[in-house]
């Protein structure tokens, strides 16, 4: 198996101050370290929207609609009045108008799009969220605003894609950019960038497994992979810094329809915006 790492935590330098404290708390118990790595891990930098978002925000209609799967709350964002829809799933600290290039050329070309700032995300409620809620968000606007006729995800909302799709979102094409791929890889290069023991890597896991009542490994994206059979696009950097290029190319080995598009020097966010990417997009979606 491939080593594919950090959905979210390879670019980010941890403050010192929060290191200091996940050593300080590990030699006093194991269980309170897990429970403190816990919500690290499950709590996302809410950051401001920055000037280029500002059109696509102020053009949004926006909604603040229920998931009650997960019992929380997301600012939904649909922008452009076309039937032919496309859903777009930011990553990891990311907010629903993060793809507002991709979204603009697709308005161009006729269809309209929706997205959401996740749970603890941009304008949403909440200060903890997990994967698992992401895909419970996606499942529930395919209720109520499908059906979609692609969807993209970019970094953790690749994942969330694929997983989605594997529970039965219906799709005609998917595109899934810097996307993460192996759970267990990304708590394990969680855990070393605390400098903590690797054995809290499988007390993590362990920890969630119990909470969730499932295998936290089976949310990995080449295994969705495997069961997605609908036109794939993978698009991932070279260089990207924060999530290796070998997730996409592991996940591209693994679809039975897949296409990948690799590019250089664009790393991890600067690929949303790029035209020969988005262009590469478009005509994807486009191809019936």
């Amino acid at each position: 198996m491939t080593k594919n790492t950090s959905i979210h935590t390879q670019s980010l330098k941890i403050p010192k101050i929060i290191l200091l404290t996940s050593k300080l708390i590990s030699f006093i118990s194991p269980k309170l370290i897990t429970l403190f790595a816990a919500k690290l891990f499950t709590t996302p930098i809410k950051h401001k929207i920055p000037k280029r978002e500002l059109e696509m925000d102020r053009n949004s209609t926006q909604n603040l609609i229920k998931i009650p799967a997960i019992d929380k709350e997301v600012i939904l964002y649909q922008y452009g009045k076309s039937e032919k829809k496309i859903l777009l799933v930011h990553g990891w600290s990311g907010r629903g108008t993060q793809l507002f290039k991709i979204a603009d050329e697709l308005l161009k070309e006729g269809y309209s799009t929706i997205s959401f700032d996740a749970p603890a995300h941009g304008k949403s409620p909440g200060k903890n969220t997990i994967m698992i809620d992401f895909i419970a968000v996606i499942l529930e606007i395919d209720k109520q605003f499908g059906p979609f006729e692609a969807a993209i995800g970019h970094s953790l909302g690749g994942m969330s894609v694929l997983n989605a799709i594997k529970k039965r979102f219906k799709v005609n094409h998917a595109v899934v950019i810097g996307s993460g791929d192996i759970v267990l890889d990304i708590m394990d290069d969680f855990v070393t960038k605390l400098n903590l023991k690797p054995s809290i890597s499988t007390l993590l896991r362990l920890h969630f497994e119990k909470k969730y009542k499932e295998d936290m490994n089976s949310y990995s994206a080449y295994l969705a992979a495997k069961d997605t059979s609908i036109p794939v696009l993978v698009i991932h950097d070279n260089n990207d810094p924060e999530v290796p290029v070998t997730a996409g190319i592991h996940i591209h080995k693994h679809l039975k329809n897949g296409a990948l598009f690799l590019t250089d020097g664009l790393g991890h966010r600067k690929i949303l915006g790029n035209p020969k990417v988005i262009e590469k997009i478009v005509q994807f979606i486009k191809n019936k």
